[in-house]
């Protein structure tokens, strides 16, 4: 057991409970007000004030720029959002409602991991799942004294090597040889994450689509949040719930013609605004 360091990172515009129950991550843990998860094999508890996020770790840092990544504390929200359609009501009562709402920047590994297990999944069992492999497989991180044990989300070695039987038993049925045969491609070098960093979208999404169980979707939501190319626009039944009903007057609309309105409407980061669209009416609706 460790002690406890702790810092203030300043922060504007940040909602940290919005940000973290939209959808994006799901290995991280809500206790009252204040939330536990590992970033960079480091355990971290976060709190929330008006102005600052505090911060709590089990060992002293020299600088917090990997955290900083993580929770990209450092964008200027209004920057963004400023680039939004102005004559979007729709948009505009999505960003007033989930006020201060960011992109994360993800693990590359964990992020594709989790989004191919969320196939079908809704949020509450796809934290199950994660927090069932991080137990069985992840390395145990470093906690401060009188702190349950804490776990990092399995590395693809560690994943590669398990048999698909062991997979299955963390419940997630189908999508076990899907994780699997990723984990193995990564292992064998024939899909190097690194190497999607500096490509044109649509590059990176294809290569992300010739993985096993890896969608248009899935490859969007990982290029998106772990990535952070900025116009990706992941559509899934809730975002395409809510581009019908505020864009085509609930109208069944197909998939491409979905996408070709949001590459056209959204801007420069239609990734953001697809984020905000569809915590909003998630949250209107569950």
């Amino acid at each position: 057991m460790a002690s406890v360091y702790e810092t203030r990172l300043p922060v504007r515009d940040y909602n940290l409970a919005t940000t973290m129950t939209s959808g994006q991550v799901f290995g991280w843990e809500q206790i009252a007000d204040e939330w536990v998860g590992v970033v960079g094999g480091r355990w971290v508890r976060l709190r929330q004030e008006t102005d600052a996020i505090i911060v709590r770790t089990a060992a002293p840092q020299c600088e917090w720029s990997w955290l900083k990544e993580f929770l990209q504390s450092d964008v200027e929200l209004r920057a963004v959002l400023a680039t939004f359609p102005k004559d979007d009501p729709h948009l505009r009562a999505a960003v007033a409602a989930c006020h201060g709402l960011r992109l994360l920047r993800q693990d590359r590994w964990e992020c594709l991991a989790s989004f191919i297990l969320s196939s079908t999944k809704q949020i509450v069992q796809i934290r199950q799942i994660v927090r069932t492999l991080s137990e069985r497989y992840g390395a145990e991180v470093t906690v401060p004294a009188g702190q349950p044990p804490m776990f990092a989300f399995p590395t693809a070695q560690r994943m590669a090597t398990l048999p698909e039987a062991e997979l299955r038993e963390c419940k997630m049925g189908f999508r076990a040889p899907y994780l699997l045969g990723t984990a193995r491609r990564i292992v064998a070098g024939e899909f190097v994450p690194e190497s999607l960093r500096q490509l044109p979208i649509a590059e990176a999404r294809a290569k992300l689509m010739a993985l096993p169980g890896v969608g248009e979707k899935i490859a969007d939501c990982v290029l998106l949040f772990s990535y952070g190319f900025p116009t990706a626009f992941p559509v899934d039944v809730w975002v395409a719930r809510a581009l019908s009903t505020f864009y085509y007057r609930g109208r069944a609309v197909k998939p491409e013609r979905l996408r070709r309105f949001a590459d056209k409407h959204f801007g420069p980061h239609a990734g953001y605004a697809q984020q905000y669209l569809f915590h909003h009416i998630r949250t209107q609706r569950e």
